[in-house]
């Protein structure tokens, strides 16, 4: 193995070094395919090679690459923030670079809404158990994510409060629909013990995503949480990261329920990988006492409203919109979940399949002696197989359960999700043989 002065996720492990891409296919330099099942980390929107994207992205760079926001503003952030109104109605974006930092503008936004109104007290964030919103400190506070908190819990906000709605674990021991939405309801308990008028917003993810393998509420849990929040004068924060852009089949995730936060977190998808690029979405209702006040917003980064970064998220948002390729998604996750059915059937290691659109999980029966073990194992499986597949943590801990995303492309082929089924297929028959007698 070559010396490397990388540090990658797990250092002294050899990673293949990747070519090039093109559509749904990746390549490494020995020439090996791989079947990007899940879009890198649930972001390359579009698949990889696409020459209008990398064109747009040229000729921009050809005019101007970079400029600082405290200097100047430039023409493709004004027409994405544009674009982004456009299609959500939301009239204000803060564009930064990943998604942890629009969730910790978004939080930032919270608090200093409350602030420019006069109601300095109402500054904590409460959140849920089995989440995740980022890797960065405030992110970080506002995760439910045991593994991904245990490292630095002690430098980190208290801000999980209430439980997941997690139907296939419910951590009450009920059953939808008879539970009553406990699990929502909840929040109103919590609220009333910590006092609403120390409270600045709720955030939550519409479909859980890394921290428990696509949890997706019922349809009556969203308009629940809405409603409580607006009781108890507390903004709604929705962490549309990687929901959001079209994912689900929507543009926004949270459509699927009817509701509309007052502040959002957008980003992987929004440049489908082609550049680093994340934005915060901001309702009129947010920003008028800022607007009214201070007139400034306490964010902001080096790269924050990066021409070539927006110049390529514009891109990428008007060639799905021009290709109606949100339109599609509905049926391509319905014909990709009915097959994901199929093989629940065939392998009795597979509990559950869930999600919306072409964001869809798969969590595994809990294993004797395996835990989260299992999870590697299958991505293992998977790239000897030719197929990428995106781990999550499951189970009503976040720790001892096991499952995978698969979220590939949102332009994918009938052919390439055919292709998919298959390899995923043979993964699971590898698996079949050495593990079946583990299933408790």
């Amino acid at each position: 193995m070559p010396h490397t002065h990388l540090i990658k996720p797990m250092i002294g492990e050899q990673y293949p070094i990747i070519d090039y891409g093109k559509g749904i296919y990746l390549y490494d330099t020995s020439g090996k395919e791989y079947l990007d099942a899940c879009s890198g980390a649930v972001t390359a929107n579009l698949g990889h090679g696409m020459e209008e994207i990398l064109q747009t992205i040229l000729n921009q760079g050809s005019k101007v690459a970079f400029v600082y926001r405290s200097q100047f503003s430039n023409k493709p952030a004004e027409d994405l923030a544009a674009f982004l109104h456009e299609k959500t109605e939301y009239p204000w974006s803060f564009f930064v670079n990943s998604g942890s930092e629009a969730v910790e503008t978004a939080i930032k936004i919270a608090i200093q809404h409350w602030q420019e109104k006069g109601r300095p007290l109402k500054r904590k964030i409460l959140s849920r158990w089995l989440s995740y919103h980022g890797i960065t400190f405030g992110a970080l506070s506002a995760s439910g994510h045991p593994v991904r908190r245990e490292r630095f819990d002690s430098h980190l906000g208290d801000w999980p409060t209430i439980e997941p709605p997690y139907c296939v674990h419910c951590p009450f021991g009920k059953a939808y629909p008879t539970c009553e939405l406990v699990c929502a309801t909840q929040l109103e308990t919590m609220i009333s013990r910590i006092g609403s008028e120390n409270i600045a917003a709720f955030i939550a993810e519409p479909i859980i995503g890394a921290a428990g393998g696509v949890i997706t509420p019922p349809k009556e849990y969203y308009p629940r949480i809405k409603e409580i929040c607006e009781k108890n004068e507390i903004l709604f924060i929705s962490d549309e990261v990687m929901t959001g852009c079209g994912r689900t089949g929507t543009f926004l995730a949270l459509e699927h329920w009817g509701v509309k936060a007052d502040i959002v977190a957008i980003g992987k998808g929004l440049s489908a990988g082609y550049a680093p690029i994340a934005a915060t979405l901001i309702s009129e209702k947010v920003m008028e006492p800022i607007t009214g006040g201070s007139k400034v917003v306490m964010s902001g980064h080096t790269f924050s409203g990066n021409p070539l970064s927006s110049s390529a998220a514009l891109a990428v948002l008007k060639l799905i919109d021009t290709e109606g390729i949100i339109l599609e998604v509905e049926k391509k996750g319905m014909f990709l979940k009915n097959q994901l059915e199929k093989l629940k059937k065939r392998f009795p290691f597979i509990l559950d399949i869930r999600g919306k659109g072409l964001m869809l999980g798969i969590e595994f029966q809990k294993k004797q002696e395996l835990g989260s073990v299992f999870t590697s194992l299958v991505v293992k499986k998977g790239i000897e197989n030719g197929i990428l597949l995106y781990p999550a943590a499951a189970g009503i801990d976040g720790r001892k359960g096991s499952a995978i995303i698969l979220s590939p492309p949102l332009n994918s082929s009938k052919d390439d999700l055919v292709e998919m089924i298959h390899r995923l297929n043979s993964t699971f028959q590898m698996l079949d043989e050495d593990w079946k007698e583990k299933i408790e």
